[in-house]
């Protein structure tokens, strides 16, 4: 993975951002706001598209060069005037040098008009990272998926159908690597049916590539002191060129949803609490049934989460995953309180040995300063308020979260009915809806049945071969003293400690893979506080620790949900007995992609095993699952959602079954 390098600029004497590196401007020097209205938003119809948009209706509008995102709040603010309260905009833009937050801000500040949404775009600008970025705005009216990199490393990973293109990379002789074939043949891929195209550059040899695309160009007349520009439409895949590869049938979307759209999702922790907001927002009528008397009151119950990324630099699917989970995890917290709700305070990862050591190295070459960066002692001891027996990587933009804040903030939405007390123990279809039953009792019916309750979604018969597992984790509170306070960061080793929050620390979390009780035991509080040494024997002086008695601290024990690729299983469910049949072939032959369609279980979703990450990775994943229900735009690139689909373990059973493993 290469770290994010944001934009280098120069700003004239009318305070306009210039291009270092492309030696460009960002817009207009005459006037930005008319040309971007003029060549992006009139060119693709956008106003009376808006303005047809229905109730629950949306249009999706792609970019290449998000600069300054003025392209984007033009388009916006048009979107704001004309269309009605239940429409909704995707706007997906591709960014490999993205402007810091000062210098958007600064950039911004030139059009007054539009303050209102750049504001809200300022305050969601934060945490932007390499790969897939989520930014929710205006209640989740509009959505922002911003790809930060190389347009030809992520538009080939993008699954949308995007409905007017908007083209405003730097000038074709400044940035050619923007303006070939391979990227206009990714704009074909991605187009809609009739989708439109636009663009400031009226060069013969652009308009002839975008033309052998697939999109039929012609040349309009200019604004300021363009002649010409270009607009087109999408016609469809050129005859002459072979087509895009065809997915994998068994990772396609479902048959999209028509009429009432309602869900049962089943389970109140992070994960249902998440899934029912995304839902929710989209104009879901959602039923979130909890088995216990609140929301939060398992594994997501903890007094103290910690918002951190165990990453890889070798860009594993996972590490994709988190990166882009953290980012949304990070802005979605700017809506809760801080100091109670949450903090920033950063997260400290101690090197305690050599391995771990090596690990971080190679970590702080292939991300940037501002995800992470190491510390030595010295400087690790200042940053954490304490004395440390290591250095170690501190990740700026982490901290703790109290996770059941989290969760009923995305459950008090008005179109989410929280059902406490409601244990759905079997699922049945009957005339299109699913049925939630305890026993006799009808509990709650809806089209969609999301399963959202960690290992306990295979109490279903058509789930209960996911192979889920539950690890045991215990945390103990500490009371915070005076000397605690000084404590000023998240700090980890094999364990964690936080900065107190309401006047206690929270420390933790064991892992046992074979008690099912959930009782605290004395045991793993010891073996918390052994932690809690090694971590900063400083720390466990302050706190006393030594003059704790292990059986008389207080703490509690929760299951975490986790799969054997530690990755969670989020998406449409299939048939397995009808699953295997499809595609018996891959028995003998693993390579072979059949074409029949999969099965799907109709309307059934799951979003669980997120494990101790679900902090950063449950919200975005409730995210994927609703673009997934609404055939949206995805917020992670295919690879990564497909390495999260409940599917591939259906997939490499049959061909371990032709290797004949067990």
């Amino acid at each position: 993975m290469n770290p994010v390098i944001h934009a280098q600029l120069d700003w004239d004497d009318q305070g306009r951002p210039h291009s270092r590196v492309f030696d460009d401007v960002y817009f207009s020097d005459q006037s930005g706001l008319e040309e971007t209205r003029y060549v992006f938003l009139e060119q693709n119809r956008l106003q009376e598209r808006f303005a047809a948009l229905p109730v629950g209706g949306r249009l999706v509008i792609g970019e290449t060069g998000f600069g300054t995102g003025l392209n984007f709040l033009c388009a916006w603010q048009l979107f704001e005037q004309h269309a009605v309260a239940g429409a909704r905009l995707h706007f997906v833009s591709v960014e490999k040098y993205p402007l810091s937050h000062a210098d958007l801000q600064r950039a911004l500040a030139l059009w007054p008009e539009l303050a209102p949404f750049a504001e809200q775009l300022l305050a969601q600008y934060i945490a932007i990272h390499q790969g897939f970025q989520r930014l929710v705005l205006d209640n989740g009216r509009v959505t922002l998926t911003l790809l930060i990199g190389d347009a030809l490393d992520q538009l080939p990973q993008l699954d949308a159908q995007v409905d007017a293109w908007f083209l405003d990379g730097f000038a074709p002789a400044k940035n050619p690597d923007m303006w070939t074939a391979e990227l206009f043949a990714q704009l074909a891929r991605l187009a809609a049916p009739g989708s439109t195209i636009s663009t400031f550059t009226s060069t013969g040899w652009v308009r002839r590539l975008i033309n052998a695309a697939g999109f039929k160009m012609k040349r309009t007349p200019g604004i300021g002191h363009k002649w010409e520009i270009l607009r087109g439409e999408f016609l469809g895949w050129p005859v002459e060129t072979p087509p895009p590869a065809q997915g994998k049938p068994w990772f396609a979307r479902p048959a999209p949803l028509q009429g009432e759209r309602s869900a049962l999702v089943i389970g109140g922790g992070l994960a249902g609490c998440a899934t029912a907001a995304s839902l929710a927002a989209r104009g879901w009528n959602v039923k979130l049934l909890e088995r216990h008397g609140a929301l939060a009151q398992e594994a997501s119950g903890n007094p103290q989460g910690v918002l951190y990324l165990k990453l890889s630099a070798h860009g594993t699917a996972l590490s994709q995953l988190i990166l882009s989970g953290f980012g949304h995890t990070r802005r979605l917290l700017e809506h809760l309180h801080r100091g109670v709700d949450w903090d920033g305070c950063g997260v400290l990862q101690l090197a305690f040995n050599a391995k771990e050591a090596e690990r971080q190295a190679q970590l702080a070459e292939a991300f940037a300063p501002g995800l992470l960066h190491p510390l030595d002692t010295a400087q690790a001891q200042a940053r954490a308020g304490v004395a440390l027996a290591h250095g170690g990587l501190f990740y700026p933009e982490g901290g703790w979260v109290h996770p059941p804040a989290l969760c009923e903030w995305q459950a008090r939405h008005p179109l989410i009915e929280v059902l406490p007390h409601h244990e759905a123990l079997e699922l049945r279809r009957v005339d299109g809806q699913w049925q939630a039953l305890a026993g006799d009792h009808l509990l709650a019916s809806a089209r969609v049945v999301v399963l959202a309750g960690a290992a306990e979604v295979k109490r279903f018969a058509f789930s209960a071969d996911l192979p889920l597992k539950r690890i045991r984790g215990q945390i103990t509170r500490l009371a915070q003293t005076p000397a605690s306070q000084a404590l000023a960061t998240v700090v980890c080793a094999e364990g964690y400690v936080a900065p107190a929050r309401l006047g206690e620390h929270t420390l933790g979390a064991s892992f046992d893979f074979k008690n099912d009780d959930l009782t605290p035991t004395a045991t793993e509080h010891a073996g918390n506080l052994d932690m809690l040494r090694e971590i900063s024997a400083d720390l466990a002086l302050r706190l006393g620790a030594d003059t704790l008695a292990p059986g008389d601290l207080e703490g509690r024990a929760a299951f975490r949900c986790t799969s054997p690729d530690y990755l969670p299983i989020v998406g449409p469910l299939a048939e397995r007995d009808a699953f295997d049949e499809a595609y018996a072939i891959l028995r003998k032959d693993a390579r072979h992609v059949p074409t029949a369609p999969c099965p799907w279980l109709d309307g059934v979703y799951i979003n669980s095993g997120h494990g101790s990450r679900g902090l950063v990775t449950a919200p975005l994943c409730a995210e994927l699952l609703a673009a997934w229900l609404e055939a949206e735009p995805l917020p992670l690139p295919s690879s990564v959602a497909e390495a999260c689909h409940p599917n591939r373990f259906a997939v490499r059973a049959l061909i371990r079954s032709n290797a004949g493993k067990p």
